[in-house]
């Protein structure tokens, strides 16, 4: 039963830290060993990406908003013997100091930042989390922002501030759009200017398309000048 004891087995995604007396030895594995019974013990240690979610946070913007923010965090251990001799825990270590950092950093950045720069947000997270857990042999390699819960009169005001905008860039591109036609129109008068014959075809396609819809009274424009020759030659 001793020499049974004595032999360990460490698959690829561990590590076993040996004690020797209490003292540290150092990381076996992966693979097949002996450990000393008695004498030495052993603490298996997981190497692989570990991931936490990060519970929700209230937390208070720097624009005095109230918000709830949740994220994950994904980090592995890269030293397995700074894991067990420098922090008790170093699973609820590291929750506990991406909470704390989570409502740090959120509360340094306004709410309109929070949502359209996420991405430098998730950076610092990650940078300061990672300074704070090295000491204890772990990368954290990734936190995310997955959620912002706004409060209702911020998601109203929101939702209106959103409408005025819709509704501002409406009426510039409606102004655009007159400004063109009226360009367009200023250059056809011109043209019309210059080749008087091109009012009366302008008259004749007009009828034309008005003919098409097989209306029964047409209302059609006489050119006044029309009118003073007829009435000069009755004059006459």
């Amino acid at each position: 039963m001793l020499v049974l004891s004595a032999i360990k087995i460490i698959p690829e995604y561990e590590r076993g830290v040996i004690f020797r007396l209490g003292r540290l030895i150092g990381a076996r594995g992966p693979g097949l060993f002996l450990v000393v019974p008695i004498v030495e013990r052993m603490v298996r240690v997981d190497t692989r990406v570990i991931t936490l979610d990060v519970p929700s946070q209230e937390v208070i913007t720097l624009d005095n908003v109230t918000i709830k923010v949740n994220a994950v965090l994904y980090f592995m251990v890269v030293n397995p013997d700074w894991a067990i001799v420098k922090v008790m825990d170093y699973l609820r270590a590291t929750l506990q100091i991406a909470q704390t950092t989570l409502r740090s950093a959120v509360g340094q950045v306004v709410l309109d930042d929070l949502l359209s720069k996420r991405d430098q947000v998730n950076a610092r997270l990650q940078s300061i989390v990672d300074e704070q857990t090295e000491p204890w042999g772990i990368k954290v390699t990734i936190v995310e922002i997955k959620d912002v819960e706004l409060p209702p009169n911020m998601q109203r005001a929101m939702a209106r501030q959103a409408e005025a905008e819709r509704e501002k860039r409406a009426k510039i591109i409606h102004a655009q759009g007159e400004f063109d036609a009226s360009k367009t129109l200023a250059e056809a008068a011109a043209v019309i200017a210059r080749e008087p014959v091109a009012l009366q075809l302008r008259y004749l396609q007009t009828l034309s398309e008005i003919a098409v819809e097989k209306n029964s009274t047409i209302i059609f424009p006489l050119p006044i000048d029309m009118v003073k020759a007829f009435s000069a030659r009755l004059a006459e």
